[in-house]
């Protein structure tokens, strides 16, 4: 497994990455799919974000095309809205990690015409604001009145994640008198850490599956109103023309399916051996069954 080194990638990367939700979608042909070899070389390009779950998600696949299917694989991690542009544009296969309809709504508004959509790998993920469970409150509509013991602020991710445009709708049509904190995924754990080490109040961007619900008591505050939605999916998304280019790999991202409590275990993995391959070649052969399912039939053992 390697990192990208391609500077046309990149450059169409960085380009995306500096426009976020501005980008007008569209996107020039490349070489990835106009490879007529492309099946015989059998090279696969994934992006995903800094998340733990689209890293343990991304990191699995990866391994399971390298080490039973004898793919070339090259990963690289990028801004949500770079995932989708590096897939429109054809300089990447596919990702596993389009949270619909709600948190990635916008990017499929934009390029949905110009990707694939195999549907949902995993289905009952959740996001919202979430605080640690002894917190007295339990309702966004209370935020203001506790605005003292929050800081007055909201500890968020990073700016083009789908969650972080939700959460300024939710501070307008609350009214909330806040500040929402730009960051990562690292520097908001780091911050509820912080603050339950310290029994500290803290609202943080969140989501699940999550490793954090295993690890610490948590809770979401209600949102009655449905600012952040329903329940929502976690779907792969792919190129146009990768069903033609790549048959074994549109079919084993086709038939890519798990639980909640699965991705959530793949996740306290990672976190627990700190290191994205190993916890995803450990979970591998913990889940032989799950993943013999998902392979092509040529593949399985």
């Amino acid at each position: 497994m390697k990192r990208f080194n391609d500077r046309k990638i990149l450059a169409a990367i960085a380009l995306v990455t500096m426009l976020v939700f501005t980008i007008a979608g569209c996107g020039g042909s490349s070489d990835v799919a106009s490879d007529s070899g492309q099946q015989a070389d059998k090279k696969v390009r994934l992006l995903y974000v800094q998340w733990a779950c689209a890293s343990a998600e991304t990191h699995i696949m990866a391994e399971i095309l390298e080490n039973y299917m004898n793919y070339e694989v090259e990963i690289m991690d990028v801004a949500a809205a770079a995932m989708y542009q590096g897939l429109a544009s054809k300089e990447a296969d596919a990702i596993f990690t389009a949270w619909l309809p709600l948190t990635h709504g916008d990017y499929m508004k934009q390029l949905g015409d110009q990707v694939e959509d195999l549907g949902p790998n995993m289905e009952g993920a959740k996001i919202g604001l979430v605080v640690p469970e002894y917190v007295t409150i339990n309702s966004i509509e209370e935020m203001n009145a506790a605005k003292d013991k929050f800081k007055g602020q909201i500890i968020g991710i990073d700016p083009g994640a789908g969650i972080m445009k939700a959460s300024a709708q939710a501070l307008a049509d609350y009214g909330l008198d806040y500040e929402l904190v730009e960051g990562s995924e690292g520097t908001m754990i780091m911050s509820l850490k912080e603050a339950i080490d310290n029994n500290e109040w803290v609202v943080v961007t969140g989501w699940t599956p999550h490793w954090k619900f295993a690890k610490y008591d948590l809770k979401y505050l209600e949102d009655p109103k449905t600012i952040y939605g329903e329940a929502e999916t976690i779907n792969t998304i792919v190129r146009l023309g990768l069903k033609e280019d790549l048959p074994d790999a549109y079919e084993l991202f086709d038939n890519f399916a798990w639980s909640p409590e699965d991705l959530a275990s793949a996740m306290v993995l990672a976190e627990e051996l700190g290191d994205p391959v190993k916890a995803a070649q450990q979970w591998i052969d913990q889940n032989q069954e799950l993943v013999q399912s998902w392979l092509p039939e040529e593949y399985k053992s």
